[in-house]
């Protein structure tokens, strides 16, 4: 029986439960084809693979789940697609057995050179994107975005909280949840605070610097108003303003 790629994308889902136990990669445990790279490759070395068991419609929906599947990149979908469209047995295998593979492989370099195209990419993180270039293969490559990113990311944000402890100018509340980050020791709550919490800590401290004005019986009266209307803004970005340039154009 032909199955079209309309007919492979329902027979997919009701074949799942079977798949999962027929495939190597999810008898593995892996929950994407992101993950399937190290089990493709024993597949491919091994004369019997638990591919060739499978009925070539079962190949098929393999690949149609693949296909399907968010996280699959432009070149798993491109050589997925392929297989589908020559619709022979030996075009599945060998899309499953090693095409799979290097397909992944290309979508994790693509990947890696976007990390490393962004200005805001840390020391850290291009050095570890860097061996995982050289070294020039699927399991480098791999291995750096699943875990070897998370840690490196992990290092750049401990060296960004330090530099903002290092700063004279920086306020108590940014200090204290700078320190609970610190003391946390994880890569989530150090990119937490980064992402969020320093904000909220630094709303905190202009609050207080912000009240300082309003309490100094030396403020002239347009600058009180002025402080006045950033608290009352009631946003970080309001009293950060204010801070550093509005409290300088207040005349009189």
């Amino acid at each position: 029986m032909r199955l079209t790629r309309a007919a492979l994308a329902v027979t997919a889902g009701a074949l799942a439960p079977v798949l999962l136990l027929a495939t190597p990669s999810f008898a593995a445990g892996a929950t994407s084809p992101a993950a399937t790279s190290s089990v493709a490759a024993a597949a491919a070395a091994d004369a019997d693979s638990p591919y060739d068991s499978m009925s070539d419609d079962d190949l098929y929906v393999a690949i149609a789940r693949i296909l399907g599947e968010e996280t699959s990149g432009v070149a798993v979908r491109r050589e997925a697609g392929k297989a589908l469209d020559a619709h022979t047995r030996e075009a599945a295998l060998s899309f499953l057995e090693t095409g799979l593979r290097l397909a992944q492989f290309e979508d994790d370099q693509v990947a890696i050179f976007t990390i490393l195209g962004k200005p805001s990419t840390g020391k850290g993180v291009r050095r570890e994107a860097g061996k995982a270039l050289d070294a020039g293969t699927p399991e480098a490559a791999r291995a750096f975005l699943e875990t070897g990113l998370r840690l490196a990311q992990f290092e750049d944000d401990q060296v960004a909280i330090f530099t903002i402890l290092g700063k004279p100018s920086t306020g108590k509340g940014v200090r204290r949840e700078a320190g609970k980050a610190l003391d946390a020791g994880t890569p989530e709550a150090a990119r937490a605070f980064l992402e969020t919490g320093l904000r909220l800590a630094q709303f905190e401290d202009d609050q207080v610097a912000i009240a300082r004005i309003l309490a100094d019986p030396h403020s002239s009266a347009a600058l009180r108003a002025a402080a006045g209307k950033a608290l009352d803004a009631g946003t970080p970005e309001a009293a950060r303003y204010f801070l550093e340039v509005g409290q300088y154009e207040v005349v009189g």
